[in-house]
């Protein structure tokens, strides 16, 4: 895989930087991926070599390509680091293949541009996301460097439409204006040009893209950031190998911008804890990420990750304070019509929530999630036996 014609392009609106990925070994057509945001930020925006070397590495490392060759002086920090990051995707997942040989030049010297001290996160508006936006404000002083001003918030990653980004940018700027950051709208196809390819349960992008997609949209800011946190997506007693973990985040930073892997010490019940105390936060969260939402909220209520949350606020009788979902009770039926986990760390998400509902002498709950984790036990014992005889 080649990565060509780097260049950044003005136009009124819009700023965007661009290469062309040429194929080597997959025969596949000569695609453009780009970067961009509006022209609020124009100036924040580089052509960044570390960014396009970031989008292509994990493509051409799961999808066969041999090496990443690009005419442009990368980070030797990055280099070493994604060559970790794919040791630890060849240990996790047992795969048979060669490490992608990654053909560039290496910057010898310190950049002559001093390191930002400035920091940013991606935000998407649901509970990880926010609830790192909230310890961070509990634990630093605006003026501290750790202090998160800007928040990226990107369309071509998630599944939804462009007119659900423009309204949840709409939604979301009363949290980063309480919070005091900047919402950095970020455009992007470094995700889409390969979609074809996956999966229907979107294995690549779950297990090996996620993080190292993030990263490259964050090294095309580092005019302006120095360090942008990734909130995590599981409690540390559940951490297993996925796109995005505390082991490999890091090896996607460089000499002047650091990738942080944020608060997996807190369980998704903690951090729901942190929103239901934060009024701005709870009025405006958003979860969902379904295409298609009810007139008038942010949430659909009925996918598993709605089911998870309005079980949580239940719980912490935070439910009925809040009009994001189209509901504001949760009962035994509701539950178990909703709630299908789909791993350990969504089971203890439920079970967690047990202890609460007791002490509101909700038994109907209580045995509602009982029922829920039985059936995820027997379904993940049935999938277990199933993979045994057929192999």
């Amino acid at each position: 895989m080649k990565i060509e014609q780097l260049k950044l392009v003005n136009n009124r609106d819009f700023t965007r930087v661009s290469a062309n990925v040429v194929w080597e070994d997959i025969d596949r057509p000569v695609a453009e991926i780009y970067i961009e945001t509006t022209a609020e930020f124009a100036q924040d925006l580089s052509c960044n070599p570390n960014s396009f070397l970031l989008a292509c590495i994990m493509v051409a490392f799961y999808y066969g390509e041999k090496r990443v060759f690009i005419d442009a002086e990368i980070c030797p920090e990055l280099h070493d680091g994604l060559v970790t990051a794919m040791s630890w995707m060849l240990s996790w997942y047992g795969l048979e293949r060669q490490l992608v040989q990654i053909e560039a030049k290496t910057k010898l010297d310190v950049p002559t541009i001093p390191k930002v001290n400035r920091a940013g996160m991606f935000f998407s508006g649901g509970i990880d996301a926010l609830a790192t936006l909230r310890t961070n404000r509990l634990k630093f002083g605006l003026e501290h460097p750790a202090s998160i001003k800007d928040g990226l918030i990107i369309y071509g990653i998630a599944n939804t439409t462009l007119d659900s980004f423009e309204k949840a940018i709409i939604s979301l700027s009363p949290i980063a204006k309480d919070a005091g950051i900047n919402l950095i709208p970020v455009y992007t196809n470094i995700y889409a040009h390969v979609k074809d390819l996956e999966s229907s349960n979107f294995k690549f992008w779950k297990y090996y893209f996620s993080a190292a997609a993030l990263a490259a949209v964050a090294h095309a800011f580092n005019k302006r950031l120095g360090l942008v946190y990734v909130a995590s997506s599981f409690a540390i007693n559940y951490v297993s190998p996925w796109g995005t973990h505390p082991l490999l985040d890091p090896n996607y930073s460089s000499y002047n911008l650091q990738i942080k892997h944020d608060n997996i010490a807190l369980s998704r019940l903690d951090k729901t804890k942190l929103l239901a105390d934060w009024d701005v936060g709870l009025q405006n969260l958003r979860v969902c990420d379904q295409l298609t939402l009810p007139h008038g909220y942010l949430n659909c209520g009925q996918c598993g990750k709605c089911s998870v949350t309005v079980a949580a606020l239940a719980a912490l009788g935070a439910l009925k304070k809040t009009n994001v979902f189209p509901l504001h009770y949760i009962s035994e039926e509701l539950l178990l019509k909703q709630a299908h986990p789909q791993d350990l760390d969504d089971e203890a998400n439920y079970l967690s929530l047990i202890p609460l509902f007791e002490s509101q002498n909700r038994n109907d709950l209580v045995r509602g999630i009982k029922r829920v984790s039985t059936r995820f036990r027997w379904k993940t014992r049935l999938k277990q036996l199933k993979k045994i005889f057929l192999e």
